[in-house]
């Protein structure tokens, strides 16, 4: 139960490599369905940032057994909530073993990591993830951006949304850097992209009219192209032509917990640039319009 700190980007490492399976949790659910997963997934222990203690807590609650908790103290973190568990995440790393010799997984199909989706009825749906899908997930990101080495990405999008849509195992593949952002602020954000010169990040697009619709003194000084991923429905002109002047190169994906995150992409053309911006959107949202929908060409 983590936002976006380096914490968790560990944890898409350090218990994949344990032998154990990663369940990363929504942190805007309630106690009530954060109780569910635990139980549903079996779950051995929880990793909880304390911003999130309370929720954490109510949900132990209703468990009916004990669970180990581990407490996570962002130093960024200024906020309320106080650790609920009997080892902190430094000391609970300190009784690790240097010379550990991490098991591959027996079996590339095994699981690496399990989501949840709300589904449309009842409880949350469980979403297995393999160690092959990842894999396969991850070097597909590359390939989609044409993602050079040494990226670095900004972490906009949540990590527990389809593992961050696999992009921990992405940027790590091309030897990038990952900035984490614990809250989507828009001044956060530019602030970031300035200071590290950050080349790619993705999100809802919520975060990209965030950004379009912030005040011009938080825009100013940035001086390199960055790449940016948005998935959902198409995206409306206003933002396609919004985030250009921003000097952002915009990818649109769609996709689903159940298949990784992003699956369809509309690959940009080289001539789509002569054409005005409506036409540009209209053809930048075809293939998740086509996924949603699933009607014939042309809409």
């Amino acid at each position: 139960m983590l936002p976006n700190t380096p914490e968790m980007v560990e944890a898409h490492y350090g218990i994949p490599m344990a032998g154990a399976v990663l369940n990363a949790l929504n942190t805007r659910l309630d106690a009530g369905s954060i109780a569910f997963m635990l139980n549903h997934g079996e779950a051995k222990a929880i990793i909880v940032d304390r911003e999130f203690a309370s929720t954490v807590l109510a949900a132990i609650g209703q468990l009916g057994r004990p669970l180990p908790v581990i407490d996570v103290d962002d130093s960024v973190y200024d906020g309320p909530g106080a650790a609920i568990g009997e080892l902190s995440y430094e000391a609970f790393l300190a009784t690790g073993a240097p010379d550990f010799a991490w098991p591959q997984p027996a079996d590339e199909w095994d699981a690496i990591a399990l989501n949840y989706t709300s589904g449309t009825t009842g409880n949350p749906k469980g979403v297995v993830y393999s160690h092959r899908g990842a894999y396969t997930n991850a070097v597909s990101n590359v390939l989609v951006w044409a993602m050079p080495h040494h990226p670095v990405y900004l972490w906009t999008l949540p990590m527990f949304h389809c593992n961050g849509w696999c992009f921990p195992w992405t940027v790590a593949a091309m030897a990038g850097t990952h900035v984490c952002l614990r809250r989507v602020e828009a001044a956060a954000v530019f602030n970031a992209i300035r200071e590290h010169r950050v080349t790619h990040f993705c999100g809802a697009p919520i975060v990209h009219s965030m950004l379009i619709n912030a005040p011009e003194e938080l825009k100013r000084g940035i001086g390199h192209r960055v790449s940016a991923m948005v998935a959902a429905a198409a995206p409306p002109a206003a933002m396609i032509e919004g985030m250009d002047r921003l000097g952002f190169d915009l990818t649109h994906v769609y996709g689903l917990t159940e298949v990784y995150g992003p699956a369809t992409v509309c690959a940009r053309q080289p001539d789509w640039a002569a054409l005005d911006v409506g036409a540009r959107a209209m053809l930048n949202g075809r293939r998740a319009c086509a996924t949603r929908c699933r009607k014939a060409w042309p809409c």
